[in-house]
């Protein structure tokens, strides 16, 4: 570190074109532009492409559950409720008993299918706290490995993930439960 910028630390990016061609596939080139007012999660939920385009894993009547495109570790999904709502008590009480239904089937899930040592789950409620789409409450669901945060993070600051997101979605819709 320069003198001056103690405790100043960047965080390198590596280039995954698939993720743009995962956004484009789903609301096109300029969806960043468009006078859409749904949230991100609506427009991938409601884009009538295939589940396997849009890595949705899972329905219910009031939830659903997403691969995250910009996953912290494979295995790396979300469940939110159909509509959007930006906290918890906007969820009727049908929406809350579906969505931790729901996550209790995402984690038995991922433990079928990645057999991971823990798993996180959480939520980031307000854009302070992290929510990268405030205004659409989604549960992330993360399984953990001693040792995942490998050298490429603690010297580069950089994740390598080693299966892309249709394998992800290939192993997670098998294992998520009936």
């Amino acid at each position: 570190m320069e003198p001056g910028n103690a405790g100043t630390v960047s965080l390198d990016r590596w280039w995954a074109g698939w993720r743009t061609a995962y956004i484009e596939a789903a609301f096109g080139e300029r969806w960043e532009e468009d006078d859409d007012p749904r949230t991100l999660f609506e427009k991938i939920l409601h884009s009538e492409l295939p589940d396997e385009e849009t890595y949705i894993v899972a329905r219910g009547d009031h939830t659903f559950a997403l691969l995250n495109a910009y996953p912290y570790n494979s295995g790396h999904l979300m469940v939110l409720p159909l509509r959007a709502v930006g906290d918890l008590d906007e969820l009727s009480t049908d929406e809350t008993a579906e969505l931790w239904l729901m996550v209790q089937q995402a984690v038995t899930a991922v433990r079928k299918a990645y057999a991971p040592e823990g798993i996180n789950v959480g939520l980031n409620l307000g854009k302070a706290a992290g929510a990268g789409v405030p205004d659409h409450l989604h549960v992330h669901v993360v399984p953990r490995w001693s040792g995942d945060t490998n050298f490429m993070t603690a010297v580069a600051e950089t994740r390598v993930l080693p299966e892309p997101l249709d394998r992800t979605w290939e192993r997670l819709k098998q294992a998520w439960p009936s």
